[in-house]
């Protein structure tokens, strides 16, 4: 019998835990020759979630592991720390706000029988407002574009893997990463089913924009060296621009004795050369940062129990 663990990153969801704990634990019995294990991680909240999960620990001994952190430390380390948690042969990742549908694991779990390691629900589209729908969008296509080649189109982050993939990313324990982009960039044997991600029906999403603008940021650093090859192509472009322009006043001067002027053009230049250079130094400031935050060798997270 095979054991099928789901890791289920958890913050301020007490409105969405007594309808997604039943639905998950209801997949075992559509689940024949397996063994569920659903691995809550709570991330730090500050509502009920916390005492909602271990009531459902105490009626579900067997079933459930409730592992707390000691803060808040981001959706991509709860999930890193439920994958040190989970002891299954195939682990699912699925978030627990019910906007991915938890039936389409009998699904992932079909693809995994035949051979594949990592099974990505790809989102097609989104019933969500315009505007998170196109800083999404745009991210995704900037991944495939200057990033990881043949990325998902529609992202994922519901995703269902094989237990060496699991162990390859509790060996990695790369920081300030996208745990997805991980699994991917893995590159193991994969397939992709497509669905629609559903409107959040109760509570309100901490994804803030913060929050995914530092996604962005952390995506790009650990997987592109386009930020900093765009510093050298635009260094260049400057640098070539200044000369010629020196070139026309130096020939206008030369050719036509022409009056060297332009204070005003002197200082608008200035001005733009220093901004490039400090937006560079912001760059370079990232890569530092994260070169910086993995020498000091602090963990991801914290566990402070797990019952």
């Amino acid at each position: 019998m095979y054991t099928f663990s789901i890791v289920i990153p958890v913050y301020f969801n007490e409105l969405n835990l007594p309808e997604t704990i039943p639905q998950l634990l209801a997949l075992e019995e559509r689940l024949l020759g397996y063994c569920l294990e659903l691995v809550f991680v709570d991330d730090g909240s500050g509502d009920r979630s916390l005492q909602i999960l271990q009531e459902y620990r105490q009626q579900f001994p067997d079933k459930i592991k409730v592992v707390k952190l000691t803060r808040n430390f981001g959706a991509g380390a709860a999930v890193q720390a439920g994958l040190t948690v989970a002891t299954g042969d195939c682990v699912g990742v699925i978030a627990a706000d019910l906007q991915d549908p938890p039936e389409l694991f009998i699904e992932m779990i079909s693809h995994w029988e035949k051979g594949n390691k990592a099974v990505l629900a790809v989102r097609s589209d989104r019933e969500e407002p315009f505007l998170q729908k196109l800083f999404s969008n745009t991210y995704y296509a900037c991944m495939r574009r200057f990033a990881i080649p043949n990325y998902p189109t529609g992202g994922f982050d519901f995703v269902l893997v094989d237990r060496q993939i699991v162990n390859d990313v509790n060996r990695i324990q790369e920081k300030n990463t996208n745990i997805m982009s991980l699994i991917f960039w893995l590159g193991y044997e994969h397939i992709q089913i497509p669905y629609v991600r559903r409107s959040r029906a109760k509570g309100s999403s901490r994804w803030t924009f913060s929050k995914k603008v530092k996604l962005f940021i952390d995506s790009f650093v650990a997987f592109s060296y386009v930020p900093i090859r765009a510093l050298s192509v635009t260094g260049l472009m400057i640098s070539f621009g200044a000369f010629m322009y020196g070139v026309v006043v130096f020939y206008s001067w030369f050719a036509y004795d022409e009056e060297v002027k332009g204070w005003a053009s002197l200082m608008v230049l200035l001005a733009f050369t220093a901004g490039i250079q400090m937006a560079m130094l912001g760059v370079l400031g990232e890569y530092l940062w994260r070169t910086l935050d993995e020498s000091r060798k602090r963990p991801n997270y914290v566990i402070d129990t797990v019952s």
